[in-house]
């Protein structure tokens, strides 16, 4: 006659470290994604427009004339 032995219980296994590993991957992928977007945002557009600033100096004034010019006009509308 044999004897039964009572059945162990199979061994709990850790939770924790599966939680870890997923929230790990989760917080990689969501950096990934941030980092991907911002290399997307800042490239610049294909065709897009260009502005281009530059400053304009004035030209030298003309010497003003010394001799004084007397004009008449004669006759009337």
């Amino acid at each position: 006659m044999t004897v039964a032995r009572p059945r162990r219980p199979p061994p709990r296994r850790r939770r924790w470290p599966r939680v870890l590993a997923v929230v790990l991957g989760l917080a990689v992928a969501f950096v990934v994604g941030v980092g991907l977007g911002e290399s997307l945002h800042d490239n610049p557009k294909p065709g897009g427009t260009q502005t281009l600033v530059r400053t304009l100096h004035p030209l030298p004034l003309v010497p003003v004339a010394r001799n004084t010019v007397t004009v008449t006009v004669t006759g009337t509308r």
